[in-house]
């Protein structure tokens, strides 16, 4: 699919300094009055922006050894009309035209380690098929029901899935809206000091608090600032991210081919248990 391009954001240097709080680093972006992480983050500001490697020491953040393969497990096995692990009233908030469902589970409230699996359905059936688990990051501090700006956890809920982009070109195959685009830039270190280049090279947004139909750059926040946004499918830094979820490149590139606006797909994000 041809590529659907936006302008490009102005590319910006920022000066910055690194601070620890609660065993978690965070950055303070020099002239502004907030602080965000210049790696995968809820606000335009901290997407598409350039930014200098980081000055002072790392703070690092206890975590589990992530499985560094593609896949783990096995496909998973369901239920004809269920999808494991949803209580019902999730699952009446997946549209009933959808034949795509992007599960993504948190090991707990707290874990910024997660599992990704893709269910499908034929049209007219409603008996879903698991695919291939995947090994994921989410936001440093968890999840959420309520996501704030800045609160570094991923918000919890049912979401549309309608556009992507990134600096690299779409892989062959790419079904959703493609915003190939300069601006998906990500540079300097994340919380445990891994680098951040590549992590925009593929997004696929999720809408939260967004504007379907537009390319993952757009700054517009219907719900208002304060309430976040800008969170995204990203490749993965080996590290946790500021809301986002973050998967290997190879993932990302399977998820492109993959997710057809035709079947409607949605992602459902949350920690275990809920």
């Amino acid at each position: 699919m041809a590529g659907r391009h936006a302008q490009p954001s102005e590319r910006i240097r920022l000066s910055r300094r690194g601070k620890a709080v609660g065993g978690a680093a965070v950055v303070v972006l020099m002239g502004t009055a907030l602080c965000a992480w210049p790696a995968s983050g809820d606000d335009q500001r901290t997407h598409g922006v350039s930014v200098t490697a980081q000055d002072g020491p790392t703070a690092t953040a206890s975590s589990k050894q992530r499985p560094t393969g593609l896949k783990q497990g096995s496909p998973v096995r369901t239920e004809p009309g269920h999808i494991p692990g949803l209580d019902a009233a999730t699952r009446d908030r997946i549209p009933a035209e959808s034949r795509q469902v992007l599960v993504v589970t948190g090991e707990d409230a707290d874990s910024h380690d997660s599992t990704v699996t893709l269910y499908t359905r034929a049209k007219d059936s409603e008996k879903w098929r698991g695919g291939t688990a995947w090994a994921a990051h989410n936001a440093a501090k968890g999840w959420t029901k309520d996501h704030r700006y800045g609160d570094l956890r991923s918000p919890e809920g049912v979401f549309t899935l309608s556009d992507a982009g990134g600096k690299l070109a779409p892989p062959r195959g790419t079904k959703l809206p493609y915003d190939h685009n300069p601006s998906f830039v990500a540079s300097g270190s994340g919380v445990e000091g891994e680098p951040l280049a590549g992590s925009f090279d593929y997004v696929i947004a999720i809408d939260y608090n967004r504007v379907p139909g537009s390319s993952p750059l757009d700054p517009r926040r219907p719900q208002g600032a304060a309430k976040g946004g800008g969170v995204w499918l990203h490749v993965d830094h080996d590290g946790p991210t500021q809301g986002c979820i973050s998967l290997k490149a190879e993932v990302m590139r399977e998820l492109l081919r993959t997710l057809d606006p035709a079947e409607h797909p949605v992602i459902v994000m949350g920690p275990s248990g809920r």
